[in-house]
């Protein structure tokens, strides 16, 4: 029996489109209930369950007389509009069996990437907890642009399972479990724990499902058991029939453990649940300092300044030489200000234009290496 998973008060489950579904793109009714039995059973046991749920478009697509997932966003989104109520509303039915209600929460980017936002969603959803309620999280694909948007519901659980500081993170596929390649492949072997980046070294990871229905694919759920695992919360990935055995504990799937330390919430959220607005990139020496020293990012270590920002927002740090970003942060001044600065002494900034200008341009506190 795995302890981490019998042992788990609140627990995260991520289910996916073709998990939910019939190929035509209706609701399987049979596979809905069984889930909702499953996660009824276990919020009646006394465990807090959050539900991230693929599967408003997939539904929204037989009574649109849709023959397949829409390629534009316009027509996923329509699709997204019809689907997403008839998605809650047998949710909504199948967990008042249980005597359950259910919330529905609907998420953009915006809600977990900037801090306000992020905040206001984890208040949001530790009430519903405490109320007994079930929250059913979705992304609000019916509002969401192709630059505002998750693109699965892998990384959304795995950011979802930190916000309410999850003790678990279970993602339900088509697959079985994670392979060392094509799972159809007579020579691809089951990988029954993932212990560290070492244990995924030389795997093939698939980028699609089989289905034709979702947007994820493995390598989507393996960056997604990367995020929560960083921030101590194992992760089991597994076939949605097998949802059953695996929340009981039983050893089927891929169990990949938890980091032994966990990182502080507001850096977890830097790295993982922002998306850069901007670009600064150092020199050599300003890399050695920030990577190397952990220290400040000044203005004498930037060589150059890209995208539109203000003071606040998520930036990324990138090596100049290698073009590869190796941090993140929250910058101290506004794109504009910045080109005027660089290359200058703190010293010789505040001797020129006023003491408010010999200040960093990104703290250490404010920083997290990539």
């Amino acid at each position: 029996m795995r302890e981490v998973v019998t042992g788990a008060h609140r627990i995260v489950v991520k289910v996916g489109s073709s998990s939910l579904t019939t190929a035509s793109g209706g609701i399987d009714e049979q596979r809905l209930d069984t889930l909702i039995d499953i996660l009824g059973g276990l919020a009646g046991a006394g465990r807090e369950v959050v539900l991230v749920s693929s599967g408003a478009i997939a539904a929204g697509l037989a009574p649109l007389h849709l023959p397949r997932r829409p390629r534009d966003l316009a027509t996923q989104q329509a699709a997204a509009a019809v689907g997403q109520g008839r998605l809650i509303a047998r949710y909504t039915a199948g967990f008042a069996r249980h005597d359950l209600t259910v919330a529905q929460v609907l998420l953009t980017v915006d809600d977990v990437t900037r801090r306000a936002h992020y905040r206001n969603a984890y208040r949001t959803l530790r009430k519903l907890l405490d109320l007994g309620a079930l929250p059913i999280v979705n992304e609000n694909d019916t509002v969401a642009t192709e630059e505002i948007r998750f693109g699965d519901n892998d990384r959304l659980a795995a950011l979802v399972a930190a916000l309410v500081d999850a003790d678990l993170l279970v993602l339900l596929s088509d697959v079985d479990a994670l392979y060392t390649g094509n799972p159809a492949d007579p020579s691809a072997r089951k990988i029954p724990l993932v212990r560290d980046e070492r244990d995924l070294a030389g795997i093939a990871i698939g980028s699609a499902g089989k289905s034709g229905v979702g947007t994820g694919g493995m390598v989507t759920k393996v960056e997604a058991a990367r995020i929560a695992t960083g921030f101590g919360i194992p992760v089991v990935l597994t076939a949605a029939p097998l949802a059953g055995q695996v929340l009981a504990g039983d050893e089927v799937g891929t169990l990949f453990e938890a980091a032994a330390s966990r990182p502080a919430a507001r850096l977890f959220w830097l790295a993982h649940a922002t998306a850069p607005r901007g670009r600064l990139h150092l020199d050599a020496g300003a890399v050695a300092a920030v990577v190397g020293r952990r220290k400040s990012l000044l203005p004498a270590g930037i060589t150059a300044v890209d995208g539109s920002f203000a003071a606040g927002d998520p930036v990324d740090l990138v090596d100049a030489g290698s073009g590869a970003p190796v941090a993140r942060g929250l910058v101290n001044y506004d794109a504009v200000e910045l080109p005027a600065l660089l290359g200058r002494s703190t010293p010789e900034l505040a001797a020129a234009l006023g003491p408010g200008y010999e200040r960093e341009v990104v703290h250490r506190d404010d920083l997290v290496l990539l």
